[in-house]
């Protein structure tokens, strides 16, 4: 089934008003996929040359997000924001796509299957024309378009020079809150966020720092069956890695429960198995 495209001009009803806080916003949004989507929700970016822990941290972020009906705001790029893309969708989440060419160009080439599943499922939308390529020059304005689609933003992960303060400038400069993850002072991946931070950025350490920052925002819906970070089986595993059936024991649950509820935990990026057949947080 082929994705409805949309061309939205300013003035028209549908046209974001979110993306009226910049200075220059698009005279055209090209489009394709879901217009109901296209409300801020949280951002989350970072690296391209992403680590384990940062495309981590966006996985469980991103997955967190999706179980409180939150839309994932990111750029699609390879790294951190594929990752936080993922993991949205995969926990039965929204997410929003922003690109640095036409919406109808698949880039990076990689992201093809996830952007085709965007623009059916969810929204992948430009600034600029149908048809056109990527350019260096176009990831500033791509950047800016994430910050207005943002109420909030999160950077997991970002080194010195990085991209991504583009985006938290222009964010911070149209009055969205950001926010960072924290890195360790020897990694040269996190000394982005970690300045951030020095400058005044909120840290977020932990799913409860966000839920907290996103509750003050107006920002969450809590889930009807209390799945995800507030599942006792999800608090249990991250307090305390276990087995499966270890599991099963100290919660008195039976095994083919803690496996279904392990499955969606893993898709939502809360937890994830270890090589010794423990599961725990990402």
């Amino acid at each position: 089934m082929k994705s409805p495209r949309f061309e939205l001009k300013m003035g028209d009803a549908e046209y974001p008003a979110c993306l009226l806080d910049l200075p220059r916003p698009p005279k055209i949004l090209y489009g394709i996929g879901d217009v109901s989507l296209l409300n801020p929700g949280l951002g989350i970016i970072g690296s391209r040359k992403a680590t384990p822990y940062g495309l981590s941290c966006a996985r469980r972020f991103a997955g967190w997000a999706a179980t409180r009906s939150v839309t994932v705001v990111s750029g699609a790029a390879i790294g951190c924001d594929q990752a936080a893309q993922r993991a949205a969708i995969g926990g039965g989440g929204r997410s929003l796509a922003v690109m640095g060419c036409g919406a109808d160009v698949d880039y990076p080439r990689g992201a093809a299957t996830l952007l085709e599943q965007l623009r059916t499922e969810h929204a992948v939308v430009s600034g600029f024309p149908w048809g056109t390529p990527p350019k260096r020059g176009h990831f500033p304005q791509r950047n800016h378009l994430i910050a207005a689609f943002s109420r909030a933003l999160l950077v997991v992960e970002a080194a010195l020079p990085s991209g991504t303060f583009i985006t938290a400038e222009a964010a911070g400069s149209i009055g969205r809150d950001v926010f960072a993850v924290p890195g360790s002072i020897f990694a040269p991946e996190c000394r982005g966020t970690n300045r951030l931070i020095s400058q005044g950025v909120q840290p977020i350490t932990d799913v409860s720092d966000l839920s907290i920052a996103l509750g003050l925002l107006h920002m969450t819906v809590p889930d009807d069956d209390g799945e995800g970070r507030e599942d006792p089986l999800g608090r249990a595993l991250i307090a305390n890695p276990m087995r499966p059936d270890d599991a099963a024991r100290e919660l008195d649950l039976d095994i083919v429960t803690v496996m279904r509820a392990l499955g969606r935990l893993e898709k939502a990026g809360i937890v994830g198995r270890y090589p010794d057949g423990r599961y725990g947080p990402c």
